[in-house]
């Protein structure tokens, strides 16, 4: 039988109900059913929060805590991921594949809802994923509460009534949003891997440490902070299973950060000065920085990229005094 993502992740928002109070998040209930969490947008949340946010993002399939990073002239908080189920727990749930635009809303959506509503169903056909759950949780990308006809809109696309929806809305520019964007280190790297044609079931194993970022300013400004810090320092470890070695080295030599022409500056400026269109952005600069892959079979193991804290200090805008 299927891990449900959809399963294992609404037991984690229980659990985050539970502890509301400690998180520091909000719990509301909408007339149509949906149960929904602040933790960020009107509620304080916080660091625990966001690991909630994570746990939730990744199924609760990998062991996340908190740990520290240097940068050099400072350390900074880190968030540290192990997994067994890599594949499930980040590109059947975590991936934030979902743009969700109801009339004037919008946030991007990513955890096990996905797995429900599909998006994108090639992915899953590629993984060979399905959750049939009767419950959607959904992590939502926002700085703003959605109403009931975006809620609605999303049980829809899930098949699920609206009273079997639950979502925790967390904003990027937010404590809770640094820490679950930081999560997604893994998953930046698989995603990268799926982009250069590598058959991604092969990854058996990851672990990662990745920098959080402190809040820097509005949702742009920590929208660039956040994926610096994957872009920049982020260090991610893959276990596989690969039969050609040689074709995998060429594989683990392009997935990191530094493949990118818009590499070597804060994500931001780069955005800044296309226009702040995605579009005019090199796809490929959403990549960890160093990646290291051991092939289980062979007993071979390849590391590519490094880390870069210089920029990643820039981004932070850290003002030593």
């Amino acid at each position: 039988m299927m891990i449900s993502v959809n399963e294992y992740g609404l037991d984690v928002f229980e659990e985050m109900m539970d502890n509301s109070d400690e998180l520091q998040v909000e719990i509301l209930e909408q007339d149509n059913g949906t149960t929904l969490i602040d933790a960020g947008v009107e509620a304080e949340g916080g660091f625990e929060a966001g690991l909630y946010v994570a746990r939730i993002c990744m199924a609760d399939l990998a062991d996340i805590r908190f740990s520290t990073f240097d940068l050099g002239k400072i350390t900074v908080p880190a968030i540290e991921l192990t997994t067994d189920h890599p594949v499930v727990a980040c590109m059947a749930s975590q991936y934030a594949g979902w743009r969700i635009k109801v009339k004037k809303f919008f946030g991007m959506g990513s955890g096990p809802a996905r797995a429900l509503s599909l998006n994108p169903r090639e992915l899953y056909e590629k993984i060979e994923y399905e959750d049939d759950a009767t419950e959607a949780v959904l992590i939502l990308e926002s700085s703003t509460i959605p109403d009931e006809e975006v809620t609605s809109k999303i049980a829809e696309d899930c098949r699920v009534e609206t009273e079997d929806l639950y979502i925790v809305v967390v904003p990027t520019a937010s404590l809770a949003g640094s820490v679950q964007i930081s999560a997604r280190g893994i998953e930046t790297g698989i995603h990268k891997f799926d982009s250069l044609g590598f058959d991604i079931r092969c990854i058996k194993h990851a672990h990662g440490i990745i920098p959080i970022s402190p809040v820097v300013g509005g949702d742009v400004e920590c929208m660039g902070s956040t994926n610096d810090c994957i872009i920049y320092c982020g260090r991610m470890y893959y276990a596989v299973e690969y039969e050609d070695v040689e074709d995998l080295k060429g594989y683990v030599k392009r997935v990191p950060s530094r493949n990118s022409p818009d590499y070597g500056k804060p994500f931001y400026k780069t955005f800044k000065e296309a226009g702040f269109d995605f579009f005019k952005v090199d796809a490929g600069m959403f990549a960890p920085a160093e990646i290291t892959v051991n092939e289980l079979n062979s007993g071979k193991t390849f590391t590519s990229g490094g880390i870069n804290p210089d920029i990643l200090l820039e981004s932070f805008g850290i003002e030593a005094l």
